[in-house]
């Protein structure tokens, strides 16, 4: 299990990034600890009062909005019941079992995952000490948790990452939908995190896939010259939408600088998928005799591969970059290999589309003469040869048996009675 606290100071925002949640069926509310009511009968404003019911206590108390995440592993199917029993033990340990707290159960990940609401003011007006609350209260409280409920265990970065929502379930940014600094800021600190990128162009191939773009401005402006950097959402053509954003005012910093020491890094690291992406392209192409580029782009998206033509404004294909969402990889054509560069392959392209023919495994019949007219059937097994067996077993025999039968009987007399009495008896 992992455990992550953002601390806050606008508990309505807040509540409203996990409100809207579960309208986008997204997300369902598990568990309202004191709030004195049933979940279905708690409006957004009996939620949001009750919060602002203790923060209003003590107006000079900033950072009043906690933000808690427990994620759990992959592997993990932690039922609804689990879950409120794990949350529930989990803000006792680390002191907030008195406080109000929402649970939400989000459903937009990979992994089994709940979002605490809550705050750390008191009803006496006073407020809990969140300083270092992680180190001190929050890592001993998911150890024993782990033990007691038998949960995967989080120690190491590596398991900590994997943990993380996946890059293919990053959520798109849609402007006006959540605070756009907060959602350009969770996109670009994921997809930096475990892309392997070697310019700011393959960077923004992927980027653009959840509405997002990086901008170093044109060539020809100090911010270029200074290596500087902005983030902006798209709207659904593609156009930037609302107001950019400074690299360096964004969480982790994402700056050119810091991006640029990621691409020498990230190009050995990618190698090793090179074939595997190679493969998957030239699969797509064995099964069809002819293909348009409409259908090669949408096979290669079940593979999880996207493919990004580079044109100009009069329609010329000067380039050609492809995602390996599933390796999380990035490649211009050309460095998969002179065969998948844009050129090559959309020369490869037709109008239509004619699929390749399944194989047959089985055999054509073969014509058989056994039963052909005009030809005797093989016969495997002779008849036996006849035989006068029978004849001369019914014949007479030279040894006749009535012959040797023919001398007379000699009566057996009984002993003590004469022949007489035996005659007269």
């Amino acid at each position: 299990m992992v455990a992550k606290i953002i601390t806050g100071k606008n508990i309505r925002g807040l509540l409203m990034y996990n409100e809207k949640k579960v309208e986008a069926n997204k997300a369902v509310l598990i568990m309202a600890s004191r709030f004195g009511g049933d979940i279905e009968q708690l409006s957004f404003k009996n939620k949001l009062t009750r919060f602002e019911n203790l923060t209003m206590l003590n107006s000079r108390v900033k950072t009043n909005a906690l933000h808690i995440m427990l994620n759990f592993d992959t592997s993990e199917k932690i039922s609804t019941a689990k879950l409120q029993q794990i949350t529930a033990a989990y803000m006792d340990k680390i002191g907030f079992d008195d406080q109000p707290y929402l649970v939400y159960q989000h459903r937009d990940a990979a992994h089994d995952h709940v979002h605490i609401v809550t705050t750390n003011m008191q009803a006496d007006g006073k407020r809990i000490d969140v300083h270092n609350i992680g180190t001190l209260l929050s890592e001993p409280a998911r150890k024993e948790l782990e033990v007691a409920y038998g949960l995967v265990k989080a120690e190491g970065k590596g398991l900590k990452e994997a943990l993380g929502i996946k890059p293919i379930n990053i959520e798109k940014a849609v402007y006006g939908k959540t605070p756009t600094k907060r959602a350009i800021t969770n996109i670009v600190n994921e997809v930096t995190r475990t892309y392997k990128f070697t310019s700011i162009a393959e960077l923004n191939a992927v980027l653009k896939q959840f509405n997002v773009v990086a901008d170093r401005g044109r060539e020809d402006t100090l911010m270029f010259e200074k290596k500087g950097l902005i983030y902006s959402i798209l709207d659904k053509d593609g156009n930037k939408i609302g107001i950019p954003f400074k690299s360096s005012s964004l969480n982790g910093k994402p700056t050119f600088k810091t991006l640029e020491e990621k691409f020498e890094p990230n190009n050995e690291k990618r190698k090793p998928f090179k074939d595997d992406l190679k493969k998957s392209i030239d699969k797509v192409f064995s099964n069809y005799t002819d293909i348009s580029k409409a259908t090669f782009l949408k096979e290669l998206q079940r593979h999880q591969i996207h493919a990004v033509f580079r044109q100009n404004e009069n329609g010329f294909v000067y380039g050609l970059t492809v995602i390996d969402n599933k390796n999380r990889t990035v490649f211009n054509g050309s460095d998969l290999g002179k065969a998948y560069s844009a050129k090559a392959l959309t020369e490869r392209f037709a109008l239509t589309d004619k699929s390749v023919k399944p194989k047959s495994y089985l055999k054509a019949q073969q014509q058989t003469q056994y039963l052909k007219k005009g030809e005797p059937d093989n016969i495997y097994l002779r008849p036996p040869e006849p035989t006068k067996f029978l004849e001369a077993l019914f014949e007479k025999s030279e040894y006749e048996p009535s012959a040797a039968m023919s001398r007379k009987r000699r009566r057996k007399k009984r002993k003590g009675i004469s022949q007489d009495n035996q005659l007269t008896l």
